[in-house]
């Protein structure tokens, strides 16, 4: 009794996977305080019909281009002040959040689906098909993403739809090429000779043996391509090929309040910073994602 009494406290005392993880990336405090950041954000896109002060289009003609509620002429209603229109900045950048979040997370994962696809059967079929697959994706690498993103939209015309599939056309080549060099890596494994061995078929050895086991590094390289394909729809939003007014979306909050930089900053200020501390926690997030799911670097920890 007291052996199994003993063995039940080890068990319960060994560290899971998850919590080893948690462990490691919780380590990485500028991760920890970017996940919380993330977590605020998604809450606030998600929850922003009920908690926003107004509406995203609503209009108060009687308070044009007024500063942030803590200036000298600011107003206690609009917290960090209104556009050019009247309409409550704190409001359009929760409800933009909601776009540009939604426009990252569907360009991601139409994004890394056919590419963990194209780069398993560049991996297991080196011949002619993988040949072809390559050169397709180094052809793409060529040219600029933002430029051949801005392209594709130029031909689709203006639009959300548009712009999540010319920032998923965009983002394809490094899943697949990241793909195909983490399958190649565990393909002569000793795992994967096993299951060959055992008589297992091609789909199965692709997506129930290598593919496991190569998920570490497209995470990295999918929550890093969330950061870019945010940055990417303001970028299309700001040159007026991405989300179309009255939308909220951020890159076009930036362009139409371009014209007021100079008497009312905080038009264009407030969208830009909003920009730029949820790119860099993307891009911390991902870094401590790298260093929790890389064996190496915990080795080293």
């Amino acid at each position: 009794m007291a052996e199994i009494i003993k063995t039940v406290a080890t068990d319960l005392g060994h560290p899971t996977p998850l919590r080893e993880f948690w462990s490691a990336y919780s380590a990485n405090k500028g991760a920890l305080i970017a996940l919380v950041y993330l977590v605020l954000l998604a809450a606030a896109a998600i929850l922003a019909p009920w908690i926003a002060p107004h509406s995203s289009s609503e209009q108060f003609r009687d308070f044009m281009l007024t500063p942030p509620s803590w200036l000298a002429d600011g107003h206690a209603r609009f917290v960090l002040g209104t556009d050019e229109l009247g309409r409550d900045i704190l409001s359009r950048l929760m409800n933009g959040a909601r776009l540009s979040l939604t426009i990252g997370l569907i360009s991601v994962i139409v994004s890394l689906i056919p590419g963990i696809v194209l780069g398993l059967l560049a991996a297991f079929y080196p011949g002619w098909l993988g040949t072809t697959i390559m050169r397709l994706m180094d052809i793409m690498l060529a040219l600029p993403s933002l430029l051949l993103a801005i392209a594709i939209v130029a031909v689709l015309g203006p639009g959300l739809q548009n712009t999540m599939l010319a920032l998923a056309v965009v983002g394809l080549p490094s899943y697949v090429r990241l793909a195909r060099a983490a399958a190649m890596t565990e393909l002569h494994k000793d795992y994967v000779i096993a299951a060959q061995l055992s008589g297992a078929g091609k789909l199965r050895l692709m997506f129930n043996t290598v593919l496991p086991n190569c998920l570490a590094p497209l995470i990295v390289q999918a929550t890093l391509g969330f950061s870019s394909a945010i940055l990417d729809t303001a970028a299309l939003g700001f040159l007026g090929l991405g989300v179309q007014p009255p939308l909220p979306e951020w890159g076009t909050m930036l362009a139409a309040a371009r014209d007021y930089i100079e008497r009312a900053w905080w038009v264009v200020t407030m969208p830009g910073i909003t920009i730029l501390i949820t790119v860099l926690a993307l891009n911390l997030m991902g870094d401590g994602l790298r260093d929790a799911l890389d064996p190496k670097l915990k080795r080293l920890a």
